[in-house]
C-alpha cells in the first residue's frame, strides 16, 4: 500500500526517533508498503527552518528522507484545487496539512499523522501515527 507521512512522522521515522507510536512503526516498517513524503512536507520543513523553528535544514530532510527509501510525492494542481473542498475547522488551518490531507484524498492513499486534528478530514484515509 502507499502510504503519505506528514511531516513529523518523516522527520521521526527518518531519525529512528521514539515518538512514532507503534501502530506507526509496523506500517513504516512493512516492506508491502510504498511511503511517499509530500513535496509540501519540505517546503514545511524550509519554512520553519528559517524561522528558526525547527533545527534540520530542508536539503539534510530531504537526503535523510531518502536515504530511509521514501519517495517524494510532487504537489499537483489537483492536489492544490482539491484543498478547496476540505472542511472548515476553526481550530485547524494549517497550509501545510491541508495540502497534504488533499493529496492523501487525491491519490486514494492514507496519511499517516499523530496529530489528532488530522483524522477527522478523512477517517478512512487517516492513519494514527
Amino acid at each position: 500500500m502507499r502510504v503519505l507521512l506528514d511531516t513529523h512522522i518523516a522527520l521521526w521515522a527518518a531519525e529512528g526517533a521514539g515518538q512514532l507510536s507503534a501502530q506507526a512503526a509496523r506500517v513504516i516498517e512493512d516492506p508491502a508498503n510504498t511511503l511517499l513524503v509530500s513535496a509540501a512536507a519540505i517546503w514545511e520543513i524550509a519554512v520553519k527552518h528559517a524561522k528558526g523553528n525547527l533545527q534540520v535544514h530542508p536539503r539534510d530532510a530531504r537526503a535523510a528522507f531518502r536515504l530511509a527509501g521514501f519517495g517524494e510525492l510532487p504537489v499537483s494542481g489537483d492536489h492544490t484545487e482539491a484543498v478547496a473542498t476540505l472542511p472548515a475547522h476553526a481550530d485547524h488551518a494549517d497550509p501545510f496539512d491541508r495540502l497534504m490531507v488533499a493529496q492523501a484524498i487525491q491519490e486514494g492513499m492514507p496519511l499517516l499523522s499523530a496529530d489528532p486534528k488530522l483524522w477527522r478530514y478523512h477517517p478512512t484515509l487517516m492513519l494514527q501515527g
